[in-house]
């Protein structure tokens, strides 16, 4: 089954219109489990289907085909992911400005699922917290929808945007991504260290999972190591594979 037989128009919902004017693909980027030393999950980032990065993708993405885009990056990712044998989780960001309504709109990624025998259970939904919310009480309502029906939610590049702790209040995500910005030397940076100090108490007493991106060398690594903090997720692990996943493997050789 094709993205375009799943993306048939549903009535009331605008999100299946119109057709994009441009296409793309995924590159797959492993979050590992230090501890286990195994993939906990990939992440799918978008990619053009010559290679081209993700701001080329976004460049086309615009108010009118957003909702389209949207969709077809669930249907996408999971289609490929099960193609190419993904056993792991699968985490995919969405638009939250972008989602119209939940319990019609999520059809569509349910429909991708199943049709390929996808385990609905193993998808991740991450918000990027540096956008803002355009309609706070609309996102809630997305979260508590979609934890609902099964899925994991997380709060990518927390730290970096809009809402911070306040966001993490409203909307309580099974996970949350401490932004890279973050991550970059903290082994040798103390405010950095400091701050993220406190995120990882906060999670801790709220019951949820940490995952530190944007890991360049050991030494960062091992600081989040040595602080209980096991999901790691960056370039000194594996770089994000066209089309491709990185076996647990060449990462723990």
């Amino acid at each position: 089954m094709s993205s375009q037989e799943i993306l048939t128009p549903e009535p009331g919902c605008k999100v299946c219109t119109p057709s994009l004017s441009f296409d793309f693909t995924f590159a797959y980027q492993p979050i590992v489990d230090a501890k286990n030393k195994s993939v906990f999950a990939y992440e799918a980032l978008v990619r053009g289907t010559s290679g081209q990065g993700a701001a080329w993708v976004l460049g086309h993405v615009n108010k009118s085909n957003r909702y389209r885009f949207d969709q077809e990056c669930r249907v996408k990712s999971i289609l490929l992911a099960k193609r190419l044998g993904m056993s792991a989780k699968l985490s995919i960001n969405f638009m939250p400005n972008a989602v119209y309504k939940p319990e019609m709109c999520i059809r569509t990624t349910l429909d991708a699922a199943r049709s390929v025998g996808f385990d609905t259970t193993q998808i991740i939904f991450e918000v990027l917290e540096s956008e803002e919310i355009q309609d706070p009480i609309k996102l809630k309502e997305i979260f508590n929808y979609y934890k609902k029906m099964g899925f994991y939610t997380a709060i990518d590049d927390f730290g970096s945007g809009y809402a911070g702790l306040t966001f993490l209040a409203d909307f309580k995500p099974d996970l949350i991504k401490i932004d890279m910005h973050l991550v970059r030397n903290i082994n040798i940076d103390k405010t950095k260290q400091a701050i993220v100090r406190g995120i990882i108490l906060t999670a801790r007493e709220l019951g949820l999972n940490i995952i530190a991106e944007g890991i360049e060398v050991l030494p960062e690594a091992e600081w989040f190591i040595a602080h209980g903090v096991h999901l790691l997720q960056g370039y000194f692990f594996a770089k994000p594979k066209f089309e491709g996943l990185v076996a647990r493997e060449e990462i723990f050789n």
